[in-house]
């Protein structure tokens, strides 16, 4: 799968995601630590990668522009869940369950005790 992390996110997410044979890419390698959320989706879009981030925003950049790419993964962090190992895992973990949503174009809200998947674009469907 092939993954975007976002700034509020450590790269180190991106060399985990890397480790485990995924094709996962900070911002920062594109030279876009400050670059707006559009800027961002579009380069996730046109390059079908999937946002991982903690910024609610891309949620509302969905709803506003109707679109059904690209996906994003929504690491609500609490507590204990502030490590790289810990967020890689959480995504590998949940993996299996959550591709073929990805694959169709979603937003998945991941937090440590429960999943919720928002099919895309926003308001077509919600599980």
């Amino acid at each position: 799968m092939k993954f975007l992390i976002d700034h509020n996110l450590s790269a180190k997410v991106a060399d985990g995601l890397q480790e485990l044979g995924h094709d996962a890419v900070p911002v920062s390698a594109y030279d876009m630590s400050r670059a707006d959320d559009d800027i961002i989706f579009d380069r996730a879009a046109a390059e079908d990668r999937v946002i991982v981030s903690s910024d609610t925003d891309f949620g509302m950049l969905l709803a506003i522009r109707q679109s059904k790419k690209p996906s994003i993964i929504l690491l609500r962090l609490f507590g204990t869940m502030q490590r790289a190992s810990e967020q890689v895992a959480l995504i590998d973990n949940n993996l299996p369950n959550i591709k073929v949503h990805l694959d169709a174009g979603c937003i998945v809200v991941i937090e440590p005790s429960r999943i919720r998947i928002r099919l895309l674009p926003i308001g077509s469907n919600v599980e």
